[in-house]
């Protein structure tokens, strides 16, 4: 059988993947194809992020396809918009 797409009002991009690759990059895929790789350090602060620079817990991501985005089990999540549009891509050093 054929899928077929239903045509929806035009909806912001939301997370439908997330992989951590090292440190606090994390590499994001969207519904509307997207895929990003970006760093979470610059962004862990306040009461609800702080423990997510224990890198453990940081790899505790999921996503929380209901909301749309990237969720902690501590009750952390972070804004689908500013994870789609915000960052600068990463640049990977070359190490020589």
């Amino acid at each position: 059988g054929s899928m077929r797409i239903r045509r929806r009002p035009k909806r912001p991009p939301r997370v439908t993947g997330v992989e951590v690759l090292d440190g606090y990059v994390m590499r994001l895929c969207f519904t509307d194809g997207l895929v990003r790789t970006i760093d979470l350090g610059p962004r862990l602060w306040g009461p609800v992020f702080e423990p997510l620079r224990d890198p453990e817990r940081f790899r505790e991501v999921l996503v929380d396809h209901e909301l749309g985005t990237i969720v902690w089990p501590n009750g952390a999540d972070m804004d689908p918009d500013v994870l789609h549009g915000d960052f600068e891509p990463v640049r990977r050093a070359r190490a020589g």
